[in-house]
């Protein structure tokens, strides 16, 4: 190793200990994953309940404006993301990652309980759709802290030519809580009947999450490896954020940039394109749910399968311009063919959920190595959150309310090929560590 990439590896007296690691530990790969589970389960279960949300909280017999209003109730969850990022980015780096990991998963798991206990508008009127807005927050604040701060544990954690596989299991576990969102909203849907989800079983999926909370809980607490630990003798005041605005301002701003793009994918591809087929197109809410379910199971294999290859055959930064680049050139045709009958939705669907899945799986990685250890999680997580989280969050409701301005059926797809080429400006301007020691 040259001296200059030796010391690079090494981290300053002040900064903490970052260990070396030999080997990938399944129970790191564990913990870093069930957390994401839990979280996005949630996230991904008021996405496909929108619609039905919507009706019951944002009652309307408009349904652009009962759509708006779920939608608007998923994107302030998104708008706390950035404050959670901040708060849990910068215990992350003063306190530990432990912290972090253990704390998102409780507050996510009470946020979800309570979003199944909630009474409905035709209950208490006005006070139900301020008291879901509430939840929200409270979920968005975890959210900001739990995405972060796992991938950070899991690339930190993992050995230098197995970062991108490690850091890949972060959204490896998002989709596996997507999947898992996916398929309990499509069988409550399908054994309980309308009548009954309307009632009460809507209930039972949010209810769920909170017994995957305790699992998620259990496996945190015992946690031995915690990855990078601060130097809490160290006498810095300068707070991690303000370190990694002034020592890496230009990627601040551009992982902010690529987030934001990428954030506008994952929401219209995986969460708003089968509302879009079901809504504006020819096909059910109950088989619109089961196609995004087989597309989830597909992107689940995908994801640590683009990790591993750029690990070890090509740059992650070329890999993301390659798979960006293609699904900007296909969104307009996506959401063309989703507006028609049920094969063009399917093709549609999957095929734009694995350019994603191409994406999820090298993009952790990415951003992580962008940062120094000692300011990691607080950069990582403000970029992050303030792109993937306001970007991605609105996503849903800008695409909702383009539609409803214009008329025009295909402005959702014109605003994913506009967040694609936003990621791509970004990603061009990016530098590729991820032959390089973890800074």
């Amino acid at each position: 190793m040259s001296q200059q990439a030796s010391a690079a590896a090494t981290p300053s007296p002040q900064s903490g200990r970052l260990k070396q690691h030999h080997t990938l530990s399944l129970s790191n790969l564990g913990a870093g994953t069930i957390g994401n589970v839990l979280e996005w389960y949630d996230f991904g279960l008021y996405g496909y309940l929108a619609p039905m949300i919507g009706s019951l909280f944002f009652p309307s017999a408009d349904k652009i404006a009962s759509l708006l209003g779920a939608y608007g109730g998923f994107a302030i969850g998104f708008m706390m993301r950035p404050i959670g990022g901040v708060l849990f980015g910068h215990l992350g780096d003063r306190v530990g990652r432990q912290t972090v990991l253990v704390t998102s998963v409780v507050m996510m798991g009470l946020a979800t309980t309570a979003v199944g206990l909630l009474p409905t508008y035709q209950q208490i009127g006005f006070w139900a759709p301020v008291l879901l807005l509430v939840v929200r927050l409270f979920q968005g604040l975890s959210v900001g802290g739990e995405f972060t701060g796992s991938v950070s544990y899991l690339v930190e954690t993992a050995p230098a030519n197995r970062r991108g596989f490690a850091g890949s299991f972060a959204n490896f576990g998002s989709t596996g809580g997507y999947l898992l969102a996916a398929g309990f909203a499509a069988l409550t849907t399908l054994f309980a009947g309308n009548h009954a989800v309307q009632g009460w079983a809507w209930r039972l999926p949010f209810l769920a999450g909170g017994v995957l909370a305790v699992l998620a809980y259990l496996v945190r607490s015992r946690l031995t490896d915690t990855g990078y630990e601060p130097d809490k003798a160290a006498k810095d005041d300068e707070l991690p954020i303000r370190q990694a605005f002034r020592r890496s301002p230009r990627i601040m701003l551009l992982a902010m940039l690529f987030t934001w793009g990428y954030g506008v994918a994952d929401y219209l591809t995986l969460v708003f394109l089968p509302t879009f087929g079901a809504k504006f197109g020819a096909i059910s809410d109950s088989r619109a749910l089961e196609i995004v379910t087989v597309t989830q199971l597909f992107v689940l294999v995908l994801i640590p399968l683009a990790g591993w290859l750029t690990d070890h055959w090509i740059l992650r930064r070329s890999w993301l311009i390659g798979s960006f680049g293609l699904l900007l050139v296909l969104a307009l045709p996506f959401f063309a063919m989703a507006e028609h009958a049920m094969t063009p939705f399917a093709i549609a669907q999957v095929i734009s959920g694995l350019l994603l899945g191409a994406i999820m799986g090298v993009a952790p990685a990415m951003l992580s190595e962008q940062f120094r250890s000692e300011y990691r999680l607080s950069g990582y997580s403000l970029a992050f959150n303030v792109g993937l989280g306001i970007g991605g969050g609105t996503a849903p409701l800008i695409a909702t309310a383009l539609i409803g301005l214009t008329g025009f059926k295909l402005a959702a797809g014109a605003y994913l090929l506009v967040g694609c080429a936003m990621s791509l400006v970004a990603l061009w301007m990016l530098k590729d560590r991820c032959r390089q020691p973890l800074r």
